[in-house]
């Protein structure tokens, strides 16, 4: 009977793992997808697109928990580099990840202790500061000077192509105060809102 029992828990918790999995995979592929249609923005330069990838890797770790969020956000930016390449040498690449993961983490860690819509809300306001803080700082740190040095690009290129969009912007410190910060600001907050509206219909499908 024990054996008959624990042979029962192992492929139950076989099926989970599977259903995990499956899941993962899905939201994975549906946040590339959405990543590829990229908005530009009015205040920036051309380089800073807005994508709401975020809002399908949220989800999943709001459902899932922040492993499985994290392995969301690593796949969708490993098929982003399949799909389009990278001019960084993948330190882009991992650049995004990281800026993902700083929206992300923090939001699934506060909402994981009490799934209710204020810890939601809280939750996501700490990922939307968190992610306009370590975007400006890997920018400023790793990202244009890592496309500014593989690409060919002056730096005065790209602070230029800054000036064209906002007279503020003179040099790098300026462009990463007034295009990338107000650029993870909003996507924060854009994500954050559409999570908001759209989680509690989706939910039910991912806890199945």
């Amino acid at each position: 009977m024990g054996h008959q029992q624990g042979t029962m828990a192992k492929t139950q918790t076989g099926r989970m793992a599977l259903k995990t999995i499956t899941k993962i995979a899905v939201l994975s592929a549906i946040s590339v997808i959405i990543m590829l249609l990229e908005i530009p923005l009015p205040f920036a330069p051309s380089f800073y697109k807005l994508d709401l990838s975020e809002i399908v890797v949220m989800i999943g770790a709001f459902a899932m928990g922040v492993v499985p969020g994290i392995f969301i956000e690593l796949i969708k930016v490993l098929l982003n580099l399949l799909i389009n390449g990278t001019i960084t040498a993948g330190i882009g690449e991992l650049a995004n990840f990281v800026i993902g993961c700083s929206y992300i983490v923090p939001a699934a860690l506060i909402y994981r202790h009490r799934k209710t819509l204020k810890t939601a809300i809280l939750g996501m306001s700490v990922g939307t500061v968190s992610i306009t803080i370590v975007g400006s700082l890997m920018n400023l740190f790793v990202l244009l000077p890592a496309y500014a040095a593989l690409a060919n690009i002056p730096f005065d290129t790209l602070v230029g192509m800054g000036t064209a969009v906002n007279p503020a912007i003179t040099d790098v410190t300026t462009l990463v105060l007034f295009a990338t910060a107000p650029f993870n600001l909003l996507k924060g907050v854009v994500c954050s809102v559409i999570v908001l509206l759209l989680y509690k219909r989706i939910s039910p499908i991912l806890h199945r």
